[in-house]
């Protein structure tokens, strides 16, 4: 299975210097929790997420329309693409621990998005000896894996 197979492809975006309210709406508006944020030729720069926006308000003293998703977003954009196996875009987003992955063309320009309710959404178990494309099983083990903590500085730096 490929990952064309799966994608949302009318996928909104913004751009870095939206603010967060208008992410926000944007993710209101489309009942999503994400968006791929995009420069000012359509390729992907970063993801910014409901929980980015709730943890930037909640510690920046700022309200969302004063911020902008440029100043929020990490840098580190994970991406797939359209031909790419699924099972190869799994393994990312279990190594990286992103339950959401832009999908881009060769230059980079945002097709659609990957997400895990697109992934569980397809899934299905095993009867008998048919292994299906794609199992309860590879779902699974890639929530597990994108839901596992990360140890934390202080916990890695005391050895604790």
């Amino acid at each position: 299975m490929k990952v064309q197979d799966l994608i949302t492809s009318n996928v909104k975006s913004c751009r870095p210097e939206t603010s967060l309210a208008a992410a926000a709406v944007d993710m209101w508006e489309n009942d999503c929790g994400a968006l791929p944020v995009v420069d000012g030729e359509g390729k992907v720069i970063g993801l910014i997420t409901d929980r980015d926006i709730a943890i930037a308000v909640g510690t920046r003293g700022a309200s969302a329309s004063q911020v902008a998703v440029g100043e929020v977003i990490s840098r580190n954009a994970y991406c797939c693409r359209m031909d790419e196996d699924l099972k190869a875009a799994l393994k990312t987003m279990r190594q990286e621990k992103v339950r959401r992955l832009p999908v881009v063309n060769d230059s980079g320009i945002l097709q659609g998005i990957l997400s895990l309710n697109d992934i569980v959404l397809r899934a299905e178990e095993a009867k008998g000896k048919r292994i299906p494309e794609l199992s309860y099983e590879d779902v699974i083990s890639t929530i597990k894996a994108i839901c596992e903590h990360r140890p934390s500085e202080q916990t890695s730096s005391t050895g604790a």
